[in-house]
Protein backbone atom coordinates (compact mmCIF):
# COMPACT_ATOMS: atom_id res chain seq x y z
CA UNK A 1 0.00 0.00 0.00
CA UNK A 2 3.02 2.38 0.62
CA UNK A 3 4.16 1.84 -2.86
CA UNK A 4 1.31 2.14 -4.03
CA UNK A 5 0.15 5.51 -2.57
CA UNK A 6 3.97 6.93 -3.60
CA UNK A 7 3.20 5.59 -7.18
CA UNK A 8 -0.26 7.23 -7.35
CA UNK A 9 1.57 10.87 -5.55
CA UNK A 10 4.26 10.86 -8.19
CA UNK A 11 1.60 10.18 -11.01
CA UNK A 12 -0.93 13.02 -9.94
CA UNK A 13 2.52 15.83 -9.18
CA UNK A 14 4.05 14.69 -12.86
CA UNK A 15 0.65 15.35 -14.68
CA UNK A 16 0.08 18.91 -12.26
CA UNK A 17 3.47 20.31 -13.60
CA UNK A 18 3.24 18.81 -16.53
CA UNK A 19 0.16 20.93 -17.45
CA UNK A 20 1.35 24.09 -15.47
CA UNK A 21 4.56 23.82 -17.49
CA UNK A 22 2.68 23.58 -20.62
CA UNK A 23 0.39 26.70 -19.35
CA UNK A 24 3.61 29.07 -18.39
CA UNK A 25 5.28 28.39 -22.16
CA UNK A 26 1.89 29.35 -23.60
CA UNK A 27 1.44 32.31 -22.27
CA UNK A 28 5.16 33.65 -23.03
CA UNK A 29 7.18 33.76 -19.86
CA UNK A 30 10.39 34.82 -20.62
CA UNK A 31 9.90 35.44 -23.82
CA UNK A 32 7.03 38.29 -24.22
CA UNK A 33 6.39 38.90 -20.48
CA UNK A 34 8.98 38.91 -18.24
CA UNK A 35 6.69 37.87 -15.12
CA UNK A 36 2.97 36.25 -14.84
CA UNK A 37 1.83 38.86 -12.92
CA UNK A 38 -1.57 38.90 -11.08
CA UNK A 39 -2.34 35.68 -12.51
CA UNK A 40 0.13 34.19 -10.91
CA UNK A 41 -1.99 32.71 -8.07
CA UNK A 42 -4.66 31.76 -10.42
CA UNK A 43 -2.47 29.10 -12.40
CA UNK A 44 -1.33 27.79 -8.43
CA UNK A 45 -4.99 27.48 -7.21
CA UNK A 46 -5.53 25.83 -10.48
CA UNK A 47 -2.94 23.47 -10.07
CA UNK A 48 -3.60 22.87 -6.30
CA UNK A 49 -7.22 21.60 -7.33
CA UNK A 50 -5.92 19.49 -10.05
CA UNK A 51 -3.29 17.65 -7.99
CA UNK A 52 -6.55 17.27 -5.10
CA UNK A 53 -8.70 15.97 -7.85
CA UNK A 54 -6.04 13.85 -9.60
CA UNK A 55 -4.90 12.37 -6.08
CA UNK A 56 -8.10 11.57 -4.86
CA UNK A 57 -9.31 9.85 -8.32
CA UNK A 58 -5.48 7.70 -8.17
CA UNK A 59 -6.45 6.29 -4.68
CA UNK A 60 -10.06 4.95 -5.59
CA UNK A 61 -8.99 3.24 -8.57
CA UNK A 62 -6.09 1.94 -6.96
CA UNK A 63 -6.68 1.70 -3.31
CA UNK A 64 -10.26 1.27 -3.43
CA UNK A 65 -12.48 -1.65 -2.80
CA UNK A 66 -14.71 -3.71 -5.70
CA UNK A 67 -17.99 -2.63 -5.15
CA UNK A 68 -20.51 -0.12 -5.98
CA UNK A 69 -19.27 2.82 -3.82
CA UNK A 70 -15.88 2.71 -5.71
CA UNK A 71 -17.34 3.09 -9.43
CA UNK A 72 -19.70 5.90 -7.77
CA UNK A 73 -16.68 7.99 -6.45
CA UNK A 74 -14.89 7.34 -9.55
CA UNK A 75 -17.80 8.50 -11.49
CA UNK A 76 -17.54 11.83 -9.10
CA UNK A 77 -13.73 12.26 -9.78
CA UNK A 78 -13.40 11.46 -12.95
CA UNK A 79 -16.07 14.75 -13.92
CA UNK A 80 -13.55 17.35 -12.07
CA UNK A 81 -10.51 15.64 -13.20
CA UNK A 82 -12.45 16.18 -17.08
CA UNK A 83 -13.30 19.52 -16.52
CA UNK A 84 -10.00 20.46 -15.16
CA UNK A 85 -8.15 19.13 -18.22
CA UNK A 86 -10.67 20.99 -20.38
CA UNK A 87 -9.91 24.30 -18.39
CA UNK A 88 -6.20 23.51 -18.92
CA UNK A 89 -6.52 22.79 -22.64
CA UNK A 90 -8.76 26.23 -23.36
CA UNK A 91 -6.26 28.39 -20.90
CA UNK A 92 -3.07 26.96 -23.32
CA UNK A 93 -4.91 27.43 -26.65
CA UNK A 94 -6.16 31.26 -25.16
CA UNK A 95 -2.67 32.35 -24.19
CA UNK A 96 -0.88 30.72 -27.11
CA UNK A 97 -3.49 32.66 -29.43
CA UNK A 98 -2.69 36.08 -27.29
CA UNK A 99 1.14 35.32 -27.70
CA UNK A 100 1.32 34.79 -31.50
CA UNK A 101 -1.11 38.24 -31.46
CA UNK A 102 1.58 40.09 -29.51
CA UNK A 103 4.99 38.79 -31.31
CA UNK A 104 3.27 39.55 -34.77
CA UNK A 105 2.75 43.27 -33.69
CA UNK A 106 6.07 43.70 -32.64
CA UNK A 107 7.54 41.58 -35.89
CA UNK A 108 9.33 39.08 -33.61
CA UNK A 109 9.55 36.62 -36.44
CA UNK A 110 11.86 33.96 -34.88
CA UNK A 111 9.48 33.97 -31.83
CA UNK A 112 6.81 33.94 -33.80
CA UNK A 113 7.80 31.19 -35.88
CA UNK A 114 8.84 29.30 -32.59
CA UNK A 115 5.56 29.37 -31.17
CA UNK A 116 3.64 28.62 -34.15
CA UNK A 117 5.52 25.17 -34.09
CA UNK A 118 4.54 24.80 -30.56
CA UNK A 119 0.95 25.50 -31.50
CA UNK A 120 0.26 23.11 -34.31
CA UNK A 121 2.37 20.32 -32.46
CA UNK A 122 -0.12 20.65 -29.73
CA UNK A 123 -3.22 21.05 -32.22
CA UNK A 124 -2.05 17.70 -33.89
CA UNK A 125 -1.53 15.91 -29.89
CA UNK A 126 -5.16 17.20 -28.59
CA UNK A 127 -6.77 15.70 -32.17
CA UNK A 128 -4.73 12.54 -31.37
CA UNK A 129 -6.19 12.44 -27.61
CA UNK A 130 -9.78 12.88 -28.65
CA UNK A 131 -9.30 10.50 -31.34
CA UNK A 132 -7.50 8.22 -28.80
CA UNK A 133 -11.03 8.58 -26.12
CA UNK A 134 -13.09 7.43 -28.59
CA UNK A 135 -10.97 4.21 -29.31
CA UNK A 136 -10.80 4.23 -25.16
CA UNK A 137 -14.90 4.46 -25.30
CA UNK A 138 -15.08 2.22 -27.87
CA UNK A 139 -13.05 -0.28 -25.73
CA UNK A 140 -14.28 -0.16 -22.59
CA UNK A 141 -18.27 -1.04 -24.03
CA UNK A 142 -16.86 -3.53 -26.06
CA UNK A 143 -15.52 -5.59 -23.48
CA UNK A 144 -17.73 -4.84 -20.16
CA UNK A 145 -16.38 -7.90 -18.34
CA UNK A 146 -12.53 -7.14 -18.83
CA UNK A 147 -11.84 -10.07 -20.84
CA UNK A 148 -9.42 -8.50 -22.92
CA UNK A 149 -7.12 -7.57 -20.01
CA UNK A 150 -3.91 -8.54 -21.99
CA UNK A 151 -4.77 -5.41 -24.49
CA UNK A 152 -5.87 -3.04 -22.03
CA UNK A 153 -2.44 -1.39 -21.00
CA UNK A 154 -2.34 0.09 -24.38
CA UNK A 155 -5.19 2.46 -23.07
CA UNK A 156 -2.65 4.23 -20.56
CA UNK A 157 0.59 3.28 -22.29
CA UNK A 158 -1.11 6.22 -25.44
CA UNK A 159 -1.13 8.93 -23.11
CA UNK A 160 2.37 8.39 -21.13
CA UNK A 161 3.58 8.20 -25.29
CA UNK A 162 1.83 10.98 -26.00
CA UNK A 163 3.31 13.20 -22.76
CA UNK A 164 6.69 12.00 -23.70
CA UNK A 165 6.15 13.03 -27.69
CA UNK A 166 5.63 16.41 -26.81
CA UNK A 167 8.25 16.73 -24.22
CA UNK A 168 10.83 15.86 -26.88
CA UNK A 169 9.52 18.29 -29.08
CA UNK A 170 9.66 21.18 -26.38
CA UNK A 171 13.10 20.38 -26.02
CA UNK A 172 13.69 20.39 -29.96
CA UNK A 173 11.75 23.90 -30.31
CA UNK A 174 13.75 24.85 -27.36
CA UNK A 175 17.55 23.64 -28.03
CA UNK A 176 20.49 25.33 -27.26
CA UNK A 177 21.82 27.52 -29.76
CA UNK A 178 24.66 29.60 -30.64
CA UNK A 179 22.16 32.75 -30.19
CA UNK A 180 20.17 31.90 -27.44
CA UNK A 181 19.52 35.51 -26.64
CA UNK A 182 17.05 35.41 -29.85
CA UNK A 183 14.20 33.86 -27.44
CA UNK A 184 14.79 36.18 -24.59
CA UNK A 185 12.49 38.82 -23.42
CA UNK A 186 13.67 42.23 -24.41
CA UNK A 187 11.77 45.42 -24.96
CA UNK A 188 14.66 47.00 -26.91
CA UNK A 189 13.79 48.57 -30.46
CA UNK A 190 17.04 46.20 -31.89
CA UNK A 191 15.59 43.04 -30.89
CA UNK A 192 14.68 42.46 -34.48
CA UNK A 193 18.31 42.48 -35.83
CA UNK A 194 19.02 40.33 -32.76
CA UNK A 195 16.73 37.76 -33.63
CA UNK A 196 18.54 37.49 -37.12
CA UNK A 197 21.44 37.03 -35.98
CA UNK A 198 23.52 40.39 -36.39
CA UNK A 199 25.34 41.59 -33.46
CA UNK A 200 24.32 44.80 -32.82
CA UNK A 201 27.58 45.27 -30.72
CA UNK A 202 30.69 44.59 -34.01
CA UNK A 203 27.95 47.61 -35.67
CA UNK A 204 28.86 49.72 -33.06
CA UNK A 205 32.66 49.17 -32.77
CA UNK A 206 32.60 49.84 -36.67
CA UNK A 207 30.56 53.63 -36.10
CA UNK A 208 33.32 54.11 -33.21
CA UNK A 209 36.19 53.18 -34.87
CA UNK A 210 34.62 55.50 -37.98
CA UNK A 211 34.26 58.28 -35.70
CA UNK A 212 37.51 58.12 -34.69
CA UNK A 213 39.29 57.87 -37.78
CA UNK A 214 37.23 61.20 -39.13
CA UNK A 215 38.15 62.92 -36.01
CA UNK A 216 42.38 62.07 -36.61
CA UNK A 217 41.73 63.16 -40.18
CA UNK A 218 39.67 67.06 -39.02
CA UNK A 219 42.90 67.02 -36.18
CA UNK A 220 45.54 66.38 -39.45
CA UNK A 221 43.42 69.11 -41.14
CA UNK A 222 43.54 71.52 -38.70
CA UNK A 223 47.17 71.19 -37.54
CA UNK A 224 48.37 71.08 -40.90
CA UNK A 225 46.67 74.50 -41.92
CA UNK A 226 47.53 76.18 -38.52
CA UNK A 227 51.27 75.40 -39.15
CA UNK A 228 51.74 77.42 -41.96
CA UNK A 229 50.41 80.71 -40.23
CA UNK A 230 52.48 80.26 -36.89
CA UNK A 231 55.79 79.73 -39.10
CA UNK A 232 54.57 82.72 -41.21
CA UNK A 233 54.16 84.87 -37.41
CA UNK A 234 57.76 83.70 -36.31
CA UNK A 235 59.20 84.82 -39.62
CA UNK A 236 57.48 88.31 -39.30
CA UNK A 237 58.92 88.64 -35.79
CA UNK A 238 62.94 87.75 -36.72
CA UNK A 239 62.31 90.33 -39.26
CA UNK A 240 61.19 93.10 -36.86
CA UNK A 241 63.81 92.23 -34.44
CA UNK A 242 66.58 92.83 -37.86
CA UNK A 243 64.99 96.34 -38.63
Amino acid sequence: MGITLWAVTFSAVKKTVSRLLLLVVSMGYGVVRPTLGSITMKIILLGVTYFIFSEALGLVEHLGNINDFTGKARLLLVLPVSLLDACFIIWIFSSLSQTLEKLQIKKSLAKFALYQKFTNSLAVSVLLSVAWIGYELYFNAADPLSELWRRAWIIPAFWTLLAYIILVVICILWAPSHNPTRYAYSEETGDDLEEEGIPLTGGGVMVAGDLATKVDIKERKVSSAIEPHVFGLGEDLEEDKRV
